[in-house]
């Protein structure tokens, strides 16, 4: 237990790090290196990837709490658009988490694949992902909710790369899009930990210190490093090359995937 801590206090310190120099959220990085501690812990080869996901979003509490209230002393947080995305995103988010309990853990392994080589292409081409929403219809941001809610709790992300390209074709300006969707980061990773806890609460073949499908002192690492790195990888992106430095994580999320599909 206390090497997996240790562990995972450099892997949020690391991923504190990129998220605040790339703007990409801790996901990307936590649930495969989360995989690989988990393999040396021999845990059964069938919770490894779900307990990946389920410890990564639980992760996401804290430091949503924080970049939510950050944006919203900027004054840059639309609430009336946050409240008509989170009734779906809660519903979209603990019915996943079901549904994520009972998937082959080859599938949940190759959706994530998948996620990470859209991560990685849209690095390397320097794009901006815009999803153009033409309807007027008020159900909308309900559906497009539980959309992002479930994809999010799948992956074990806090639905960043969802919920902005979401937001910019509804022609919100970034700083606006940006605020909203860390706000909606909370209520996915609350209700999508909570459904981990609930689906994982009886079995027996989960290792000691396990809440659900949540791996505490993993959990409890990257929360205690992350939340301090992310500030200093802000300041960094003012004075590194940044937008060079995208091509090389975006390499580095190639292997990754070929890794993980390997």
């Amino acid at each position: 237990m206390t090497d997996i801590f240790l562990a995972s206090l450099i892997l949020g310190a690391a991923t504190g790090l990129l998220a605040g120099l790339f703007g990409i959220g801790g996901g990307i990085i936590i649930v495969p290196v989360l995989m690989w501690l988990f393999e040396r812990l021999n845990l059964a080869d069938k919770h490894i990837m779900i307990m990946a996901i389920a410890t990564s979003l639980a992760t996401i509490i804290p430091t949503a709490i924080a970049s939510s209230y950050a944006h919203h002393q900027r004054q840059n947080l639309l609430w009336p658009v946050v409240r008509k995305l989170v009734p779906g995103i809660i519903i979209g988010s603990l019915l996943m988490s079901f549904v994520a309990a009972h998937l082959p853990a080859h599938l949940l392994r190759y959706f994530f694949i998948a996620y990470l080589i859209y991560v990685a292409t849209n690095m390397l081409l320097q794009k901006k992902t815009v999803i153009s929403v033409q309807s007027r219809w008020k159900g909308m941001d309900y559906v497009a909710g539980a959309i992002i809610g479930g994809l999010s709790t799948l992956l074990g992300i806090g639905g960043g790369t969802l919920t902005v390209p979401y937001l910019l074709g509804k022609n919100l300006v970034m700083k606006n899009a940006v605020a909203v969707s860390s706000a909606c980061g909370l209520p996915i990773a609350m209700a999508g930990t909570i459904g981990y806890i609930l689906t994982g609460w009886k079995l027996t073949s989960l290792p000691e210190y396990s809440l659900g499908f949540i791996y505490l002192p993993a959990f409890l690492g990257i929360t205690a490093s992350s939340i301090f790195t992310a500030s200093i990888g802000a300041r960094l992106a003012n004075s590194l090359p940044a937008k060079h430095l995208k091509h090389y994580f975006a390499l580095l999320l190639y292997i990754i995937a070929a890794k993980m599909l390997w």
